[in-house]
């Protein structure tokens, strides 16, 4: 599983802070979750591929999550796209894009499939036979979703020699990774648990941008590999967190403790601070394992 940061400031782009997207590589997916303004730019400056990106997650319609949308959608256009392009969103952004593609006259070669989210519970918005994806219903200033990534269950390892000396016939491999048990050749019901060996465990991805804190999400996000949780503002500046419905890094560290998240990187900062040690600091004195989201920094779990 690895995670690009494209931008994770809040509020207006700048030379060196980008607004909020990343790109998730998932069991054979590239996942882009949310596209703020230049997210095209940061794309290619990470050198990650357009074509490979087929779902496109968006968490809410605040300008600084999804401007850039609109561009990357044209620019696809332009480069002959013939894929379907699935993008996971607030109700209203269909009739965003598709009125800017109408008076631009600019509809697109490729089909552009638009799943609308109005639920406040949480639900399955995609599935494959690797992975699941789920929204997270957040607290803002308008309808908000944050999106958790699950691999499914990954198949059980055959430990060949014990396979061999047991004289399963390879017919039956497949059912072995699948944790049946089989006959073998000398019509004798193997175990499974005797020729293969558990699977790696399944990973799971949990986004949560703009949010007041909110406990509520917990019991969803729970055991989660890795959590990104914004935290706009430190502590001397909690007022702030109710008017704006936003967190603190202290309070996104309460929701990884009480999720018992294995890692928690920190996101969408205020562009008020200088810097961002303060909020790994203020993190750390509730979670042990914090990272700084940074705009093309690249995490690998």
């Amino acid at each position: 599983m690895k995670l690009t940061i494209l931008g994770c400031h809040s509020a207006t782009p700048r030379t060196n802070t980008k607004p909020t997207s990343q790109v998730l590589e998932i069991k054979n997916h590239m996942f882009l979750i949310d596209c703020g303004e230049g997210s095209q730019v940061e794309l290619r400056r990470n050198k990650i591929k357009f074509s490979r990106i087929k779902h496109i997650f968006i968490s809410h319609l605040h300008g600084d999550h999804y401007f850039g949308l609109v561009g990357l959608i044209s620019t696809f256009h332009l480069l002959r796209r013939e894929t379907e392009l699935h993008i996971y969103a607030p109700k209203g952004l269909k009739e965003v894009i598709t009125l800017q593609l109408k008076l631009s006259n600019s509809w697109t070669n490729y089909p552009l499939v638009f799943h609308e989210l109005s639920s406040d519970e949480s639900e399955l918005i995609f599935e494959d036979d690797s992975v699941k994806v789920y929204t997270i219903p957040l607290k803002h200033r308008i309808y908000t979703n944050g999106f958790l990534f699950k691999e499914k269950e990954n198949e059980r390892k055959l430990n060949i020699n014990a396979v061999l000396d047991a004289n399963i016939n390879v017919a039956y491999f497949r059912k072995l990774k699948q944790g049946a048990d089989v006959i073998n050749e000398d019509g004798i019901l193997i175990k499974n648990e005797l020729v293969t060996q558990d699977p790696v465990p399944p990973k799971s991805y949990a986004f949560c941008s703009d949010t007041l804190y909110n406990e509520a999400i917990v019991p969803i996000i729970k055991n989660a590999t890795v959590l990104y949780h914004e935290s706009t503002f430190l502590e001397k500046n909690e007022s702030l967190c109710v008017p704006t419905k936003h967190s603190t890094a202290k309070q996104a560290a309460l929701i990884a403790k009480k999720a018992e998240v294995h890692t928690l990187i920190l996101g969408h900062f205020s562009t008020r601070y200088m810097g961002y040690e303060g909020f790994k600091k203020e993190a750390e004195t509730v979670f042990h394992h914090v990272l700084l989201a940074e705009e093309g920094k690249t995490f690998e779990f």
